[in-house]
């Protein structure tokens, strides 16, 4: 791996884009079930932090990703900040009932 240069190693954003990769790649990772296990995955443009944060921008304080559609991968067009109320609505656990 090349140097890191881009001085958000130690943001917000940058765990957040980590905890994602580990999540989607790392088997030994906790959340890897529900995630890579389940053939979830980060377009490769986002594997590279720097691609992330130019689609993303800075994490807002007290905003998490959020996939859009929970059946897609991460990528451009899929995510948003999300509040952790508007992430428990779009979990593939809940069940709409009319």
């Amino acid at each position: 791996m090349g140097v890191v240069s881009h001085g958000m190693t130690n943001t917000a954003t940058y765990r957040s884009w980590g905890a994602m990769i580990q999540r989607c790649t790392n088997p030994k990772n906790p959340g890897f079930e529900n995630y890579g296990g389940r053939g979830i995955t980060v377009d490769p443009r986002w594997l590279v932090f720097a691609n992330f944060f130019a689609d993303m921008g800075v994490k807002p304080e007290g905003l998490m990703l959020e996939r859009v559609d929970n059946e897609k991968g991460y990528g451009p067009g899929n995510c948003s900040w999300a509040t952790r109320t508007e992430q428990n609505r779009n979990q593939r656990s809940n069940r709409l009932i009319t």
